[in-house]
């Protein structure tokens, strides 16, 4: 009897002790746990991101300028499949001036040639003074290979998907 108690106590405190911390806390994994997902048959690649520096309805009624870029590079994100985005900096003609940005699908030598310019209302009135930007835009995903990216006819950056 003294043995089927001990057994008993045993297995009570067994069931009440956590085995790891994901039982503790579940949704947590240990810090040097890596988690990968598979890619899923759905998802489809070089979907296009929405571009916020797209021309926009109405921009062909206003004058189209230059934009001075200061620097480009290419902010690679770990995920699968990788997501690439372009950073931008440099400096518009006047602050009365916007940023456009046009994005071409990769040519067969998988360059994405990307366009920057402004536009501004040749009719306003604006200050005569450099206004400074540093934007990013989402480029999206790519099937695998190597890519390179040129903004207004310069390397900013290549990568591998």
């Amino acid at each position: 009897m003294k043995f089927r108690v001990s057994l008993l106590m045993l297995l009570l405190t067994v069931a009440c002790v956590p085995l790891s911390n994901t039982t503790a806390n579940p949704g947590t994994l240990p810090p040097d746990t890596v988690v990968t997902s598979p890619p899923e048959d759905d998802m489809s690649t070089n979907e296009p991101y929405v571009n916020p520096f797209a021309p926009k309805p109405g921009d062909e009624k206003l004058a189209r300028g230059s934009v001075f870029i200061n620097e480009a590079s290419l902010v690679i994100r770990e995920s699968y499949p990788p997501q690439i985005s372009l950073s931008i900096g440099g400096d518009l003609p006047t602050p009365c001036h916007q940023l456009r940005a046009e994005i071409a699908s990769p040519n067969p030598e998988n360059e994405i040639m990307v366009k920057a310019y402004s536009v501004v209302d040749a009719n306003a009135v604006c200050l005569q003074v450099l206004e400074p930007f540093e934007e990013h835009i989402d480029l999206g995903t790519f099937p695998s290979g190597h890519y390179s990216v040129w903004v207004n006819g310069e390397l900013a950056g290549e990568f591998d998907s």
